[in-house]
């Protein structure tokens, strides 16, 4: 096996590669890694590749797999060659994902108050109140500063024909930002100069700037708040990443059993007595967050805190009955929710949808099951999914009955062919199927992580990306305009 690992006789394979263009030539962001390593010596890409995995080893970098019999925490699986964006292309993206976070965030306080948007019939009524994640409890409810959505991770995938669509919104507890910071620490590490030289934007303040952000919904009385991270703890598949965010703000990571709600405040239980809580980055899902209000059988939450958030004596980021606006189903709207709130027509287009709910659509879905994506309502991580030419008759005929039998959880959108990154496949460069997870934060303005999380899914053909079905992670590099800064301050 050889170990010079180059790109001569990389092929792109008819497919969109984001740092090859058609004619097998590096994009210009991408001229000067494509440079770099092509220079390196026998061996010394893979030394690179290797280092980094031992750092992330070291790190303890992992996420659970639920129901995994193996163990309980992998290793996130990296690839070093990064994805890169040029700066004209983000700017448009960082554009489309603003309007799209404040159009959603006019729809949550919408559908909570007033609810114009299904009262003129935008929205399809029943669409609403059959959403598993709309709560009823949330009716009247209105979160510091109006905002809903604070912390927010869209997926965007780029299709063949060369436009980058939405793929889903993550509003409840979207994860994978940890691995952002630590996979750029390590990229830091073995390509300092082509950082410097190829003009990447930093991502490294993003602990600081979500600080910021929860710290701008404290109640207006307190000079000082005290902000915690709730988790469910150490067996929720993004534990690592709720201590890690913990750890880089400097703030508390606590379990629902260390704090109590007393006077119609929230008091954290500590070694020198209680000390009050105003902010909350909670992730913990809705359904677990207060017995007295939702699931009755939780042990994970904290009896009385929603009584204390409608009171306005502490906030929670995202904002209880967010997820309301996670809802496949309800994404299928979103263009026409930032055409009814904002009078804009979408930046970022949705991938086509077809709503299994509507009799047309459920008809086109039945009868072509094994040319679409199918996806549940409230499903995560990759489950609850159908990729119709990749499926047996028989998973057809299990997704065909499944639909049939509750048409509201299930959509349906054309098999895209997504764009690939170039990865190391033993001796060589094969291309593999990339998403990317850019995170929005939502606080005094909306500030959008230039990069975001490109997930990978390194099983050739696949384009199930995410971590519980087998992917990894690669860099994202977003290449700075002129006067832009650059660079990353030291940790």
């Amino acid at each position: 096996m050889s170990d010079n690992l180059q790109f001569q006789g990389y092929e792109t394979d008819g497919f969109f590669d984001e740092l090859f263009d058609d004619h097998n030539q590096p994009r210009p962001e991408g001229q000067l890694l494509v440079e770099t390593i092509n220079s390196l010596g026998v061996g010394e890409l893979r030394m690179r590749q290797e280092a980094i995995e031992r750092a992330l080893m070291r790190m303890g970098i992992t996420f659970a797999v639920y129901g995994d019999e193996q163990g309980t925490e992998k290793i996130f699986p990296f690839d070093i060659i990064p994805r890169i964006v040029g700066a004209t292309e983000w700017n448009r993206v960082e554009a489309g994902l603003k309007q799209r976070i404040r159009a959603l965030n006019c729809f949550i306080d919408d559908v909570y108050h007033d609810q114009n948007i299904v009262n003129e019939g935008i929205v399809p009524r029943e669409l609403l109140e059959d959403a598993k994640t709309y709560r009823v409890a949330c009716h009247g409810l209105s979160p510091p500063r109006g905002i809903w959505c604070h912390i927010t991770g869209t997926d965007l995938v780029r299709h063949a024909d060369g436009q980058i669509y939405v793929l889903e919104d993550n509003l409840r507890c979207p994860s994978g930002v940890s691995y952002v910071l630590q996979n750029r620490m390590v990229m830091k590490r073995s390509f300092p100069q082509v950082f410097n030289s190829a003009r990447v934007r930093p991502v490294i303040d993003y602990p600081g700037r979500l600080h910021t952000t929860l710290r701008h919904l404290a109640p207006s009385q307190v000079d000082n708040p005290t902000t915690v991270v709730l988790t469910p703890g150490i067996y929720n598949s993004a534990y690592y990443e709720h201590s890690f965010l913990a750890q880089q703000m400097g703030v508390q990571l606590v379990e629902g059993r260390d704090l109590v709600v007393k006077d119609g405040f929230v008091f954290m239980r500590t070694t020198t007595g209680f000390e009050r809580v105003d902010v909350i980055y909670r992730r913990i899902d809705d359904d677990f967050l207060d017995p007295k209000v939702f699931r009755k059988d939780s042990m994970l939450g904290v009896p009385g805190i929603m009584d204390v958030f409608r009171r306005g004596n502490v906030a929670m980021a995202n904002a209880p009955g967010t997820g309301v606006a996670d809802d496949k189903v309800i994404y299928a709207f979103v263009p026409d929710m930032i055409n009814y709130y904002l009078n804009e027509e979408a930046i970022l287009p949705n991938v086509p949808t077809y709503v299994c709910q509507r009799q047309d659509d459920r008809k086109y879905v039945l009868e072509n099951l094994d040319k679409l994506v199918v996806k549940a309502a409230n499903e995560a991580g990759g489950y609850g999914m159908l990729v119709g030419p990749h499926s047996t008759k028989e998973e057809q005929r299990t997704f065909a009955h499944l639909i049939e039998e509750n048409p509201r959880n299930y959509i349906a959108q054309p098999t895209l062919s997504l764009s690939r990154v170039p990865t190391i496949v033993d001796d060589h460069f094969e291309g593999r199927h990339v998403d990317l997870r850019p995170y929005i934060l939502y606080g005094e303005e909306i500030f959008v992580l230039p990069g975001g999380l490109t997930r990978v899914a390194l099983r050739k053909g696949s384009l199930v990306v995410n971590s519980s079905q087998g992917g990894g992670s690669k860099d994202t590099w977003v290449v700075a305009q002129p006067g832009m800064l650059t660079g990353e301050l030291d940790a």
